[in-house]
């Protein structure tokens, strides 16, 4: 086993697992339930594959604005999966399940009450929200020709992200994603759970890959796992190891924003649970009418910023925030965290915490993450977790 470990240079790698602790930092399961839940025709080896997939969907994909009473609703007898609309252009487009219940949100009416009704009687509603609808332009989706597929309707200003745009950016700084091409950021090795290492170089096959996409969305996950960054030393002296994460998803039929997060972490297991996690951080963009311009403008710079961001930068920030101190006294740890929107029980559990990881009472900004991020392990939710994992995100951010 290779144990050699290198702290981030592009020329200096490593080239085999390595010993981590994942007992530090934070879980999640976000990849996780994504990896459970997606059939294998939503798994994709490689960003090659993906673009070309969601590259495709959008080519062969229409977005047109229309009055909605001039839209027609057809039904067969059975039920309203039955139902279909007559576009003024003459096209017949089937609803898909999500497009039906976007459809029936924009004019106010109850989706689920009108998949129960008889497909004749679903359609006398859908079409009087439509006639009714007082917004009246609304701008839809469609796939084929003729008879197409009705993949979304939205409001008339909706600013759609294409999938394949998220997925062209990673491919910038990421290649083909399997690491193979000179680049480092890739699908994630696993955990050796019998000797507590992390292998990066993991062989990637529909049962491990972390790229997902369906008619609906993209979701990816990608790591910077061959060159792992030192932070810090354990108890027994040896190395505290991370590496860099990302995760990202998209809908440009309107099911999710986009989000991008980045993070630290020390491994990821088989199922693809995230372990060891630090310094998160997130942002979105929903899909309104400014979405392409704020994706070019913030996202597509952040991308690239978490490209060319090296090693050294991250070891120095995290120096930095160490070399910060904020407290000296109880008094001081609780106006810090109190300031920062932790109640008073929140406060000594934070600080118990630090006691437990750190060994010694929170007084650096360092501390206080550390043990901001091991009082999120206790949360049973996992929006709690997040939601004080991105609090220390933010603290590092700022004083790093």
């Amino acid at each position: 086993m290779n144990n050699t470990i290198a702290n981030a240079t592009d020329s200096n790698v490593v080239t085999g697992p390595f010993k981590v602790d994942v007992s530090r930092g934070t879980t999640n399961g976000s990849v996780s339930s994504q990896w459970f839940s997606r059939p294998d025709d939503q798994r994709f080896l490689n960003l090659d594959d993906l673009y070309s997939h969601t590259k495709r969907s959008a080519d062969e994909s229409r977005a047109e604005i229309i009055d909605s009473k001039d839209i027609r609703v057809i039904a067969e007898r059975g039920a309203p999966e039955s139902l279909n609309l007559l576009l003024p252009n003459g096209e017949i487009a089937s609803p898909t399940h999500w497009s039906f219940g976007q459809a029936c949100r924009l004019v106010g009416a109850p989706s689920a009450y009108l998949r129960k009704l008889p497909g004749e009687l679903a359609a006398i509603n859908l079409q009087y929200g439509l006639v009714e609808h007082r917004a009246e332009l609304l701008k839809t989706y469609t796939t084929g020709e003729g008879s197409a597929e009705l993949r979304a309707v939205t409001g008339p200003e909706y600013g759609r992200i294409h999938d394949h745009e998220l997925v062209s950016a990673f491919r910038n700084i990421a290649g083909d994603g399997t690491g193979r091409d000179g680049h480092f950021w890739k699908i994630p090795g696993v955990i050796n759970w019998r000797d507590q290492t992390y292998d990066p170089m993991a062989p990637v096959t529909r049962e491990s890959t972390t790229l997902f996409a369906s008619d609906r969305d993209v979701f990816l996950f990608l790591v910077d796992d061959t060159r792992p960054i030192e932070i810090g030393k354990l108890a027994d002296g040896s190395p505290d190891l991370v590496f860099r994460g990302v995760i990202a998803w998209n809908s440009e039929v309107g099911s999710s924003s986009l989000q991008v997060q980045t993070f630290l972490l020390r491994g990821v297991c088989q199922n693809r649970m995230i372990w060891g996690m630090e310094g998160f951080q997130s942002v979105s963009v929903r899909h309104s009418k400014f979405a392409p311009g704020r994706f070019a403008a913030e996202i597509l710079p952040a991308l690239n910023t978490l490209h060319d961001t090296s090693d050294a930068r991250l070891i120095n920030g995290i120096a930095d925030a160490k070399a910060t101190i904020v407290a000296k006294s109880d008094e001081e740890r609780a106006k810090f965290l109190k300031a920062r929107g932790f109640s008073k029980p929140e406060v000594g559990e934070i600080c118990k915490a630090v006691i437990r990881e750190e060994g010694h009472e929170a007084a650096s900004v360092w501390d206080l993450v550390q043990g901001m991020t091991a009082y999120a392990r206790t949360k049973g939710h996992q929006d709690a977790r997040v939601a004080i994992e991105r609090k220390a995100g933010n603290i590092m951010s700022k004083f790093a």
